[in-house]
């Protein structure tokens, strides 16, 4: 199933390794499960079942499926595109490896501190999420510097509202950040775990066209309340995605 937000904003249902895009794209922003059996109250990584439920990449498939991941990326980029991949610690080994393999060339590797991290009793409480930018080319591919003297660990605050949300949505902040350094205006920006539609509204408040892949149709009226279609529509530029 597709849902055309806009001309330039698509939202494809569907696992991200069934889809064959065509418009190659000048960023990739990625946030994909973590493969970590993560059992909490409100399970919301949602990327297979209903809304509010957390369904993770089985921990024996991580390491293929974030290979495939990478490889999918990889081929979906033009020559001189580029990504963001977020990942946790715990399967950051087998993360870095994947994307060697699918011959990304790691351009920086920033940290972004999030308040309230899970407590633990017999460890440090985790507070911080990693964020790889790639490259598909070694030396040629957009890096937009926000600022004179900008450092590579972030301190933006997890946001809370009322509403009902997936619990591990990304700050609009951060994905904003994200979307400004590595790509233009006009430029086409895809998601291939596009979860709650976040990236594609960062898009939308920033000019770029956008291609969200996502595996969980539930995520439709969540999806369209945080992008506001009725109110931004409008005011986007018209270049066909």
């Amino acid at each position: 199933m597709e849902l055309r937000l806009s001309p330039d904003h698509l939202i494809i249902f569907s696992d991200f390794r069934d889809v064959n895009i065509i418009s190659k794209a000048d960023l990739i922003f990625a946030d994909p499960p973590f493969g970590i059996g993560f059992k909490a109250k409100h399970r919301t990584y949602a990327r297979k079942h209903r809304v509010y439920e957390y369904v993770e990449v089985p921990k024996d498939q991580y390491p293929q499926w974030i290979r495939d991941l990478a490889r999918w990326c990889y081929n979906a980029l033009k020559p001189y595109g580029s990504m963001w991949l977020v990942s946790g610690w715990s399967n950051l080994r087998e993360v870095l490896n994947a994307v060697h393999e699918a011959g990304f060339h790691v351009i920086n590797h920033a940290i972004w501190h999030y308040n309230f991290g899970v407590y633990t009793k017999r460890r440090l409480t985790t507070s911080h999420y990693h964020l790889l930018y790639l490259s598909k080319h070694k030396t040629r591919y957009t890096f937009n510097k926000l600022q004179k003297y900008m450092e590579d660990v972030w301190y933006i605050r997890r946001e809370f509202s009322s509403e009902p949300k997936a619990a591990n949505e990304l700050p609009l902040e951060l994905v904003k950040r994200c979307v400004l350094i590595g790509s233009n205006e006009g430029d086409l920006v895809i998601d291939p775990v596009l979860g709650s539609g976040t990236t594609m509204l960062a898009c939308m408040l920033t000019n770029r066209r956008c291609i969200g892949i996502e595996i969980n149709e539930k995520l439709r009226e969540r999806i369209l309340k945080k992008c506001r279609v009725e109110k931004l529509s409008t005011f986007l530029p018209q270049h066909n995605v």
